[in-house]
């Protein structure tokens, strides 16, 4: 069990829903809330449900960063705009990377230990962003950061399902999807599905391209009213209870391993998968066993098929662009 846990909230979307999920976790005992508006009443709010933790919210006047942050065991970040239809990942960097910038050195003054959980976009760019601060700050540990990728994942278990005739049987769907966390970086290995399952060219061009670009129907879907808030929140909730999970002693299977967006030194198996990438990066999202320190050993990404590799050259292009970009924002960041 854990003593304490930070949750780094906006009380928009997804932090509001993500707080309200994460609420009804037994192994929180400790949720704290931050926002620049609003989170002492999203915290009065969800402090009414009656599962175990404590909630209290915190804007930045009187110090609130330092008193959500302090003694956390696990630190989420959903902060930042949400995208609005026409707006790519990319085009949120300027104003989200300043965002994540400053929690990151809250996190490295309040927090070193904590696991740190980066859902706030573009994760391909705000994971270094973080990765970097800590550094500068001499507390970055690769095992304990994380970009939360979980909803493709999610979104590869919904859509193949229904693509195989079977949407009422979406759980028992697991679909590995590497990479990134936007576009063209994401490679879902449509054939490694498990339980097997064959699908035509067509089919296949069609799965890829809705698992790349799902939150685009989202945004589309709300007419300008907001993006895929709600099955992030969902998303986020899910991984954050793997880690949590993992640090009170319950290993994840490597039959059954968790995706997320890490850097490749974390764990020696990290090396070999770069080794097998067609070109160099330093961060990818893998399989992984997560353990008590975070991430316990990063797996191989197994046998792809020719059209699965050619997807993952263009990944690893993709991402190179949008790593350089966070650490040239951090270099260029007066901290």
């Amino acid at each position: 069990m854990t003593k304490n846990h930070a949750r780094i909230a906006t009380a928009h979307e997804p932090g509001q829903p993500l707080s309200l999920l994460l609420k009804q976790s037994t192994l929180i005992t400790d949720l704290a809330l931050y926002d620049v508006v609003n989170a002492p009443g999203v915290a009065a709010d969800i402090s009414h449900i009656n599962t175990p933790s404590v909630v209290n919210g915190y804007l930045p006047a009187d110090g609130g960063l330092e008193k959500a942050l302090k003694g956390s065991d696990i630190i989420v970040i959903p902060a930042g705009v949400p995208r609005k239809p026409g707006m790519t990942r990319d085009d949120l960097f300027n104003i989200n990377a300043s965002i994540v910038r400053d929690i990151a050195v809250g996190i490295a003054a309040h927090a070193p230990k904590a696991f740190v959980l980066v859902i706030s976009n573009p994760v391909n760019s705000t994971v270094p962003i973080v990765a970097e601060v800590l550094k500068k700050k001499g507390v970055f540990d690769p095992k304990r950061l994380f970009g939360v990728t979980t909803l493709d994942v999610v979104r590869a278990s919904t859509f193949v399902s229904e693509a195989a005739g079977k949407p009422t049987e979406s759980l028992q769907y697991r679909i590995p999807v590497v990479g990134g966390h936007s576009g063209a970086t994401i490679v879902p290995i449509l054939s490694q599905t498990q339980p097997k399952s064959e699908f035509d060219q067509a089919t296949q061009d069609k799965l890829v391209n809705r698992i790349q670009f799902g939150g685009d129907e989202v945004v589309k879907a709300k007419d300008g009213a907001g993006s895929a808030t709600l099955s992030m929140a969902f998303a986020g909730a899910r991984f954050a209870s793997a880690v949590l999970e993992a640090a009170a002693g319950k290993t994840t299977s490597s039959s059954a391993p968790e995706y997320t967006y890490v850097h490749l030194s974390a764990e020696a198996g990290g090396k070999d998968v770069a080794s097998k990438l067609p070109g160099q990066v330093d961060y990818f999202s893998v399989p992984v066993i997560l353990g008590k320190d975070g991430v316990e050993k990063i797996l191989p990404l197994g046998n792809l098929s020719k059209y699965e590799e050619g997807l993952l050259e263009t990944a690893v292009k993709d991402l190179n662009g949008n790593i350089s970009k966070g650490v040239s924002f951090v270099e260029s960041s007066k901290l």
